[in-house]
């Protein structure tokens, strides 16, 4: 049974040990794994004893080589300034290097080698290499954070299953490489796709983006009332209905920020679709509370796969002024669709929102369905829309009388 494999045919450092081989149908131990690395027995049972077992495993599985180097000696051998070591290091996302501290490896060194000589054929400019290390480390350190949690490596277990942390990690480790890069290379592909088919406005520029907000109402509240294990999975059910509601119908998730999501698509009337669609599905699941949207559609800067700008900043504004269940968009996107007969609109006047002024708002719905569809709905389904009309009429009101109180105060 081999639990680790190497790639012959691969270029650079190898970030994978020796096959670790054991006879077949024997089942391995995590001892048995850390022997075969190398590590003695005496500090095995040491880590045992402090219950750091799982933490030394992966330390050794990771990189196998020793850190050998500090922050000078890494300098020394790799011809870069020690200053811009600790850029990049802290770029991915690591604390400084204290001195005198062995914390780099032969693999540090090798990659470092790799980078310095880029630059120095001027392939890739310094502040591009920053760049790149913001974006890598941040984004891995999500996929590292999700691998540990897949193994189970939990310093608050009272039970230590070596055996299927051994399986686990020994099949996980060799895997992840290989899903990663081809998982890089799909998204690669679609966003040079995404680049070139953008379409360009008559001004030359990028044609406007529609950007939405989707808010998990109450969510705040309940974390503190319901454990970890819960609250783990809450977290997840909310993702996977954002991810399935919003890239199912064309949009794509920028980025989930606690108990809300961002995400984008370059149709203003694919947005109020996805908009509508996650007030909806969160309405109906019975495990989550309401969301909330806002919506608006216009310019946006795209960068490291986030969008920035007054469209995002607007959306982000209305969000929070939309009730839970409710769909609340700019009056760009209402003049883009006002004509359009899948949607009802509503004018909740202007309001005046945070660093931004006073905008004018609008509350977006489905439009009834006609009588013939009414008829062939099922009970569950017309039961649905009564629920749905009631709600929407109690927004409606809280939002006149939210809205009578603002011009109120501003008089």
């Amino acid at each position: 049974m081999s639990l680790f494999t190497d790639d012959d045919d691969q270029d650079g450092p190898a970030f994978r040990a020796e096959p670790f081989v054991l006879p077949e149908g024997e089942l391995p131990t995590m001892r048995a794994v850390l022997n075969a690395y190398g590590v003695p027995d005496e500090a095995i049972d040491d880590a045992e004893q402090d219950g750091t077992l799982g933490y030394l495993a992966m330390d050794r599985l990771v990189f196998p080589d020793p850190p050998i180097y500090d922050l000078t000696g890494l300098a020394e051998v790799t011809g870069m300034p020690a200053a811009q070591i600790a850029q990049l290091w802290r770029s991915l996302g690591f604390p400084d290097p204290t001195g005198g501290e062995r914390l780099f490896t032969e693999t540090d060194a090798d990659m470092l080698h790799t980078v310095a000589g880029l630059m120095e054929l001027g392939l890739i400019e310094p502040d591009l290499v920053v760049q790149m290390s913001r974006v890598i480390g941040s984004s891995l350190a999500r996929v590292a954070s999700a691998m540990i949690d897949a193994i189970g490596l939990d310093a608050e277990s009272e039970t230590s299953d070596d055996e299927e942390f051994a399986v686990a990690a020994g099949t996980l480790m060799p895997t992840m490489p290989k899903v990663m890069d081809y998982v890089w290379r799909r998204h690669l592909q679609a966003a040079a796709r995404r680049r070139v088919a953008a379409p360009v406005g008559g001004d030359g520029h990028r044609a406007p983006k529609t950007v939405g907000f989707a808010d998990l109402v109450g969510f705040t509240a309940l974390s503190q009332q319901v454990d970890e294990h819960v609250l783990a999975g809450m977290v997840d059910r909310f993702e996977t209905l954002a991810y399935d509601t919003v890239v199912g119908q064309g949009g794509r998730v920028v980025k989930m920020i606690g108990d809300e999501v961002m995400f984008v698509v370059d149709d203003v009337r694919a947005g109020a679709e996805i908009a509508l669609s996650l007030a909806e599905v969160y309405g109906e699941d019975s495990e989550l509370s309401d969301v909330r949207v806002g919506l608006a559609t216009g310019p946006a800067l795209e960068r490291e796969a986030d969008y920035f700008g007054p469209t995002v900043n607007l959306a982000s504004r209305i969000v929070n002024i939309a009730f839970p269940g409710s769909v609340v968009v700019s009056e760009e996107v209402h003049d883009a669709l006002e004509d359009d007969p899948a949607f009802v609109w509503r004018s909740l006047k202007s309001r005046r929102l945070k660093d931004i002024g006073k905008v004018p708002l609008w509350s977006v719905q489905r439009a009834a369905a006609p009588p013939d569809d009414a008829e062939r709905a099922t009970p569950r389904e017309r039961a649905r829309r009564r629920h749905t009309e009631r709600r929407e009429s109690r927004v409606e009101k809280l939002a006149d009388q939210v809205t009578d109180v603002a011009d109120a105060e501003e008089e």
